[in-house]
């Protein structure tokens, strides 16, 4: 069986969340984060490395938290742990003064170039995605794929919406057959509402497909994966370009990069749906009824009370 890499996303500074570290909230019976559900599903699906991408700064919380025991239950089922950091400062390029924003996601992935020799998959630390999008992305990285080829799990809208507040989301344009998307827009302040869901005034259709960050890329046993050279070449013109025309605010995203891939014809993006609810921590409020639905989830026997007691 090839060897499949899990790659999450944990350096967000949380600005909406009020304060605190919202990818270390306790959400389960016994204190696990939402990471520790990724985890699990990411091992129990097959995936035998788990690479954190964090701030230096939160180092040491991160490790109290979660990281050091992570590192136990995964030396015990054989799947390596490791970290990469997030640099505000690690660029291709002048640093603007006066800018204190992080640069995005796809600086994230790119930190942990170094330590990707595997397919991989990237998620959000703070997003749950369900079992079934796990088993759907390990079972297309570890099929041959061409080095252009792209999987990325879909959700559907309004099943990812927060009730406290607007939410970001990449919106897909799915080609006829609903096999492969051929665009993706990063949309901000997407609102529930009683139709549906809304941007800025503007409808959206709440069964439309989108990003979730979570991605999936294929490479050569051994060898890093080729989106990682284009994703780095992409930064290298993101400062080019973008910065220098907003240099606060401009940020390197993977929705942003991969629909430029996509409308350029360089690559193509497979769908894998999914009809899981997700939920996750963007605003305090949302603690509460993440906590209720892992609570739900343990009741219906999709968890374990003791929640690595199966693996």
């Amino acid at each position: 069986m090839k060897n499949t890499t899990l790659l999450i996303m944990a350096a967000g500074i949380g600005s909406r969340f009020g304060g605190g570290i919202k990818q270390l909230e306790p959400v389960g019976l016994h204190n696990e984060i939402i990471m520790d559900y990724s985890i699990h599903d990411a091992i129990e699906t097959g995936f035998n490395k788990i690479i954190f991408v964090i701030r230096k700064d939160i180092e040491d919380d991160f490790r109290e938290r979660i990281g050091n025991r992570i590192e136990e239950i995964c030396e015990n089922r054989g799947v390596e742990v490791a970290y990469a950091f997030q640099d505000i400062n690690d660029i291709p390029g002048t640093f603007p003064e006066g800018r204190t924003k992080p640069w995005g996601t796809g600086q994230a992935v790119l930190a942990a170039k170094e330590l990707i020799d595997s397919p991989f998959a990237v998620i959000n630390a703070d997003d749950y995605y369900g079992k079934e999008a796990y088993c759907q992305m390990h079972d297309w990285l570890v099929l041959e794929h061409a080095d252009n080829a792209i999987a990325m799990a879909g959700f559907i809208l309004k099943n990812t919406l927060s009730d406290n507040g607007g939410v970001t989301r990449g919106i897909c344009k799915v080609a006829e057959g609903h096999t492969h998307i051929i665009d993706v827009v990063e949309t901000s302040n997407i609102i529930k509402t009683g139709a549906g869901a809304e941007a800025d005034g503007k409808k959206l259709d709440p069964e439309s497909y989108v990003s979730m960050n979570f991605w999936g890329f294929p490479a050569k046993e051994g060898y890093a994966p080729a989106y990682m050279d284009v994703l780095e070449q992409g930064f290298k013109e993101f400062f080019e370009n973008d910065v220098k025309a907003n240099p606060l605010k401009a940020e390197y995203l993977l929705p942003t990069h991969i629909g430029g891939l996509l409308r350029d014809g360089k690559y193509t993006v497979k769908v894998l749906g999914t009809k899981d609810k997700w939920f996750g921590v963007t605003y305090k409020e949302d603690i509460e009824s993440v906590v209720q639905s892992f609570k739900k989830l343990i009741e219906d026997g999709v968890y374990q009370e003791e929640l690595y007691s199966d693996l």
